[in-house]
């Protein structure tokens, strides 16, 4: 009975040769699970942010105000007020007549 050595020789380089693929393939894995896992990580540190914008913020105080006043100019009501009282208020008749007519006028053309 003969023994074939070549034989031998190439089934050893064969096991070697599957125990290297699978050996490349584990190593293929972990580098895979430690890329998600750095991917992940990354993700987890970062967060959402907002930022606002000097002209919102100016915006937004100039809202604040408008809403704070009565839209009424209490200075200029004062004046009139003091010159009615000192008799020095002059009423303009002509333009008086005008406003009410324009005012019923509007009033007219809404319905």
């Amino acid at each position: 009975m003969a023994i074939n050595i070549n034989n031998l020789q190439n089934t050893s380089q064969v096991k070697n040769d599957k125990v290297d693929q699978g050996a490349q393939r584990q190593q293929a894995t972990v580098q895979q699970n430690a890329t998600q896992q750095a991917t992940l990580q990354g993700a987890a540190q970062r967060q959402d942010s907002v930022s606002i914008t000097p002209q919102a913020k100016q915006f937004t105080k100039l809202q604040e105000k408008a809403n704070a006043a009565s839209g009424v100019d209490q200075e200029k009501v004062d004046k009139i007020k003091q010159a009615i009282a000192e008799g020095k208020y002059k009423v303009n008749v002509e333009q008086l007549a005008r406003r009410i007519m324009q005012f019923e006028g509007d009033l007219f053309n809404k319905e």
